[in-house]
């Protein structure tokens, strides 16, 4: 039986969630990664000098977990940089599927951090210790103003880029923490209850471990290579079987080739063959309905035999 191959890779970038990415986005997520950085190493220089200043171990602690973050910005940025590398005769897809892989170290990293905390929290709670309350609060309020306009640098692109997401709760969780650090510094200082401390902390990780758990699921489906948040696989399958001439569909996959390309192959069952007005056409569609850039379709001119053929509703 004879086939015909069409192969569609758009000159566009398309987040794998349905979200449209240009060279001024990828240029603008680069330049928040770099500030990012930047801007977390000050103040991580900052709190550890402080930190042994007011002989305070949470400040410290929270010194480590800035700089782990610092890393995980890095990893992410370098995941990108590194994607933009062209393909080549082995690396036929180039490097792009590394943000996948870097964004979900970065997940774990996340949670690997609220677990730190989470146990620096309880140990403060057990063996609640005085420490420079005025010079903690000054560092945790310059924490707020650094995390959170790093995570505002990432509030645009993470919608559509769960590398970019991740760096983002990181910038977002550490804001949070901060916030608890100085509402929590500020109660002890005037009420000499030390366990507020950890108890507004217990309440902050609580609320950063729930609303992260989405991220963790999305880049785990990611690097099994689902069918990408946003996109309705039946939807697709059902707008192809929808197609002028197509009585059936087989062999349909849709996967990610990063966090922000997505790829499809499908065998279209079309009794009057094709032509290059059809596959153009449909290419176009398929980009504009599903943003979906990579695509490759093979036409079966005859019956559909196939054991998982959906045929088309007369």
């Amino acid at each position: 039986m004879p086939h015909d191959h069409s192969h569609s890779h758009a000159g566009h970038d398309h987040g794998a969630g349905g979200h449209h990415h240009g060279p001024a986005d990828l240029e603008n997520v680069g330049r928040s990664f770099g500030w990012g950085i930047a801007l977390n190493l000050a103040f991580v220089a900052a709190e550890a000098t402080g930190g042994w200043w007011a002989n305070s171990s949470a400040l410290l602690s929270d010194a480590g977990h800035n700089l782990s973050d610092v890393l995980s910005l890095a990893l992410a940025w370098g995941a990108m940089l590194i994607g933009k590398r062209p393909s080549s005769a082995r690396y036929t897809y180039g490097f792009k599927g590394l943000s996948i892989q870097a964004a979900l170290l970065n997940a774990a990293l996340l949670y690997l951090a609220l677990g730190v905390i989470l146990w620096e929290t309880i140990d403060h709670l057990r063996h609640p210790a005085p420490v420079n309350g005025q010079l903690v609060m000054l560092l945790a309020g310059a924490g707020i103003v650094v995390n959170g306009f790093t995570a505002w640098l990432f509030s645009r692109g993470q919608q559509g880029d769960v590398n970019v997401r991740g760096a983002y709760l990181h910038m977002l969780t550490d804001a949070l923490v901060s916030v608890g650090v100085v509402v929590g510094g500020a109660l002890v200082y005037f009420t000499g209850w030390l366990w507020l401390d950890p108890a507004i902390s217990f309440v902050i990780l609580a609320i950063v471990g729930v609303s992260s758990w989405g991220l963790l699921r999305e880049t785990v489906q990611l690097s099994l290579q689902a069918v990408p948040t946003g996109i309705d696989p039946a939807a697709v399958r059902q707008f192809l079987l929808t197609q002028p001439g197509v009585t059936g569909v087989h062999d349909l996959h849709i996967w990610p080739l990063s966090t922000r390309d997505t790829a499809l192959t499908a065998h279209l069952v079309r009794p009057s063959g094709t032509d290059s007005h059809f596959l153009h056409d449909l290419q176009h569609r398929i980009q504009d309905e599903f943003n979906i850039g990579h695509i490759t379709v093979q036409i079966e001119p005859g019956a559909c035999t196939h054991e998982s053929c959906d045929a088309a509703h007369p």
